[in-house]
């Protein structure tokens, strides 16, 4: 017997010390994260500095490891769940959630077929069937699958979408998006082989939603040079301005042309559990297909997004396979293995973290912190107004305001304007008080906010805008 055994193990009392370090480090980071500077800063060089080494050969102290983590480690990381964290799309989480994906990576359960994990397969139908419900999908003839995010709910969308309409030859297959479709989108055809000349990004109107007499005009200057329209990908709460593209009008659209209606509502499609989002949303049941990250407005931890499908058939007959190895655990029609409804084969337990935080909140507190969030971004929207600092360039659509400095005082151009909005911008990150960034809209640099956090309260907001206001006045 070999001396040498590694058997990668502690003991059951050295487990539980370092158990607890590990939530107690959790704990304190939820209760004290509000006191604390949101953005991480650091280069390249200094982060060789702290991490640089070779493979050590022999171990350390667990409990020495694990406090070196702790300093070095997530304090050179941005906190997204900080209330002050207002950039790109936040990722709220919940504590439930978050001991939820410790027990499931604690357990390495493995959930891509039924026979291993009967259980998860389970969480995983039943949760999906609540998303099917809420989103108005047929729960009957629906399905659909947990990815790590809308990247990966969206490739296997357009893989399905291809499949379906397509078959093998798609060579002269047509896909449709605007100009404010999100950049997953874009891969995702790329990986699945598309050449540009097979995509049509359409211009969008004035207030960024998919201009419908242009795109009418290219589907029948499309077919009429007898390409194959075959898919259309509208966006419900662009990550820009938050904006929902006339949803109903593109459904009827891609019925009357036998066009496959992918929807990607990563970001927005969350805001149909609040009555302002629910009406915006009308229609929303009409996509063939549907992506949901529950990893921004849902408040899960990373990673967790989801495809939605009007027919699951759809999904396994794009992606069943039948190796040799995996005959025995086939199983019957009723027992789905998860790995036959997408891209992965080896899958975590995604599904334990939305059902163990919707079980423990229940779907009227998720209800209110979303309402509570389009609420506060109105709120913003109306103190921007009574500014004479302020101009608000779009505004609060689904938690999202763009706004830039333009002070009533005094008149700037259009490039001073655009030079003190970015200045404003990268001194408040440099300050490290707030992560608040730009984006372009109409050709200007403006400010945009993303309030989807619960615990972003408007003074929190009010604060940032001081800061704003005090660095312009350097500039100015």
């Amino acid at each position: 017997m070999n001396k040498d055994r590694a058997s990668l193990e502690l003991s059951k009392e050295e487990m539980k010390t370092y158990g607890t370090h590990v939530v107690d480090a959790i704990v304190e980071h939820y209760h004290t994260q509000n006191n604390k500077l949101p953005v991480a800063k650091g280069s390249r060089e200094e982060m060789d500095s702290l991490f640089l080494e070779e493979a050590p050969e022999n171990g350390s102290k667990p409990l020495d490891v694990l406090n070196f983590v702790l300093k070095k480690v997530m304090t050179n990381s941005t906190d997204m769940s900080h209330p002050k964290s207002y950039s790109f799309v936040p990722g709220p989480s919940n504590y439930i959630s978050v001991m939820a994906d410790a027990l499931a990576t604690g357990f390495n359960i493995f959930s891509g077929g039924w026979v291993a994990s009967p259980a998860a397969a389970e969480l995983e139908i039943i949760t999906i069937q609540w998303l099917l419900k809420i989103f108005g999908f047929p729960q009957k003839k629906g399905g659909g699958i947990f990815t790590s995010g809308g990247s990966m709910a969206n490739l296997t969308a357009l893989t399905t979408a291809r499949r379906i309409k397509c078959g093998e030859d798609f060579s002269k297959a047509v896909i449709y998006l605007s100009d404010q479709a999100h950049s997953s989108n874009i891969k995702a055809i790329r990986v699945l082989g598309f050449k540009k000349e097979q995509i049509r990004i359409i211009p969008t109107d004035i207030e960024f939603k998919f201009a419908i007499n242009k795109l009418k005009n290219c589907i029948a200057k499309d077919k009429l040079e007898g390409l194959h329209p075959f898919c259309l990908i509208a966006t419900s709460g662009t990550t820009n301005t938050g904006t929902i593209d006339p949803i109903s009008e593109l459904a009827t659209i891609c019925k009357k042309e036998d066009i496959w209606f992918h929807i990607d509502g990563a970001y927005g499609a969350a805001a149909i559990l609040s009555p302002k989002g629910k009406q915006l949303l009308k229609g929303i049941e009409k996509a063939d297909s549907l992506t949901v990250d529950p990893h921004k407005w849902f408040f899960q931890p990373y990673e967790m997004g989801c495809l939605l499908i009007r027919n699951h058939k759809h999904l396994s007959h794009t992606f069943t396979e039948k190796p040799e190895y995996l005959r025995d655990i086939e199983g019957n029609t009723s027992e789905i293995n998860f790995y036959d409804h997408g891209i992965q084969l080896t899958r975590r337990f995604r599904a334990l973290k939305f059902y163990m935080s919707l079980k423990t909140y229940g779907l009227k507190e998720f209800r209110n912190a979303i309402t509570y969030n389009i609420d506060l971004a109105e709120e913003v929207e109306t103190l921007l107004r009574a500014s004479k600092y302020w101009q608000v360039v779009f505004p609060a659509t689904l938690a999202i305001i763009n706004f830039r400095y333009n002070p009533i005082a005094k008149k700037h151009s259009k490039k001073e304007l655009d030079a003190i909005n970015q200045y404003i911008s990268e001194k408040v990150v440099s300050s490290r008080k707030a992560l608040l960034v730009t984006t372009v809209l109409h050709g200007k640099t403006v400010l945009r906010m993303c309030l989807i956090n619960p615990r972003t309260t408007l003074e929190d907001v009010k604060e940032t805008l001081a800061l704003c206001e005090e660095f312009a006045s350097e500039r100015v």
